[in-house]
């Protein structure tokens, strides 16, 4: 069954801080860890975060969220359906507010290729992530398939930082639990640092790939209209 952020897993923290208190606004209408990651990116100074299979939580559209929750197995009550996808969308304002704390999300290729919902709903959520980047304080970087292995490739991460270092916190989706620990941290801030500084450093248009262009639509000319003038980074192999 899908975490807190629609990943398979159960998601653990390692935080050297103490355990944050839980949001109230949504408390008993969604499940406690769903309010445990809003609240960690609610009082993160920055995030910085890994998804190798999804779009970012806070990124995604209403019908993309909507979806997903709907693969549940059991199915979930339309009400509780509902519920959560209002809450994944409030998710959304912590980069939305002014001042927006800074984001950089790292979003392996397969996260872009996956259509949830058809080829509709999947181009609406790329057209959004797409404007969502455009962001002064928000910064999205692909990992195509070609660029091999990566120390973070085993799942999806939220590294939320905190005014103080010692409270940093990080959410990652795992079979087990953890012994919180500084070297936990150190360790996953330099796991996270190798993938974003494997960028190439060019921007280069998601227009350019042919592959991509054939999972999201089958016209052509559409495609590009929707991606022109819009790059993201692409990270690649040194």
């Amino acid at each position: 069954m899908p975490g807190p952020r629609g990943s398979p897993g159960k998601a653990s923290s390692y935080s050297c801080g103490s355990v944050k208190a839980r949001g109230s606004g949504d408390r008993g209408k969604v499940p406690p860890d769903f309010l445990d990651v809003a609240e960690l990116e609610h009082h993160a100074t920055s995030l910085r975060t890994l998804q190798t299979v999804h779009i970012p939580g806070m990124f995604q559209t209403e019908d993309h969220a909507r979806a997903l929750f709907d693969l549940y197995i059991p199915a979930l009550p339309r009400l509780e359906v509902e519920l959560r996808v209002a809450h994944r969308l409030t998710r959304h304002a912590v980069v939305a507010r002014e001042p927006g704390i800074p984001y950089v999300a790292t979003i392996h290729d397969a996260a872009l290729r996956m259509q949830i919902a058809g080829r509709k709903t999947a181009k609406a959520q790329l057209s959004h992530l797409l404007e969502e980047g455009e962001r002064p304080n928000a910064r999205m970087l692909v990992i195509p398939f070609d660029a091999g292995g990566s120390p973070l490739a085993e799942g999806s991460m939220i590294y939320a930082s905190a005014s103080n270092p010692q409270l940093d916190t990080v959410e990652v989706d795992s079979p087990v639990g953890a012994v919180c620990s500084p070297t936990h941290l150190a360790n996953f801030r330099r796991r996270m640092d190798c993938v974003e500084r494997a960028s190439t450093g060019g921007h280069v248009s998601l227009r350019e790939s042919e592959d991509l262009r054939r999972v999201i639509t089958t016209d052509p000319k559409a495609f590009r209209s929707l991606l022109v003038g819009i790059k993201v980074d692409i990270i690649g192999t040194r």
